[in-house]
């Protein structure tokens, strides 16, 4: 075991889990292969990143990470009135759908339809975690420098 602190300038494996306040299990690799990511390089939210900072090999800790610094809080202008008509018609709509859409640079964007009729389809492009709080569960098991190319 070495005494590197996790942070900047370190790469880390850890098993997590994520859950919402009740207990619902959002995601979790405690019953699979650990994760290993450097520092920075976007695989964690950087939120989620500075709650577990400092944290050491062999160290276990439970943070509740605020939206404001996981997946941000819910936007209402997120929330779009879509003409029926440029969705195929054969295309079988329900509540709760997940259906992929081209923002204007045409980056892929999951939106979740939350209702429709024959004229309008109101898609939500929320995050789904939006403007919840994230229980976030990490046990770090190696901490090392990272690679420098």
């Amino acid at each position: 075991m070495r005494n590197l602190a996790l942070g900047p300038g370190t790469k880390v494996t850890l098993h997590f889990a994520l859950r919402l306040p009740d207990g619902e299990l959002i995601d979790s690799n405690f019953e699979r292969d650990p994760a290993t990511f450097t520092v920075g390089d976007g695989n964690l939210l950087q939120g989620f990143e500075k709650a577990i900072f400092g944290l050491q090999e062999g160290d276990r800790k439970t943070v509740v990470i605020k939206p404001e610094n996981g997946f941000g809080q819910r936007n209402p202008n997120n929330i779009q009135e879509i003409p029926r008509s440029q969705f195929d018609a054969e295309l079988e709509l329900e509540e709760g759908l997940v259906l992929s859409f081209a923002d204007a640079q045409k980056t892929e964007l999951p939106g979740v339809v939350k209702r429709f009729n024959d004229d309008v389809v109101t898609v939500d492009f929320n995050h789904p975690l939006a403007g919840r709080d994230i229980v976030f569960e990490v046990a770090i098991l190696k901490i090392e420098p990272a690679q420098v190319h």
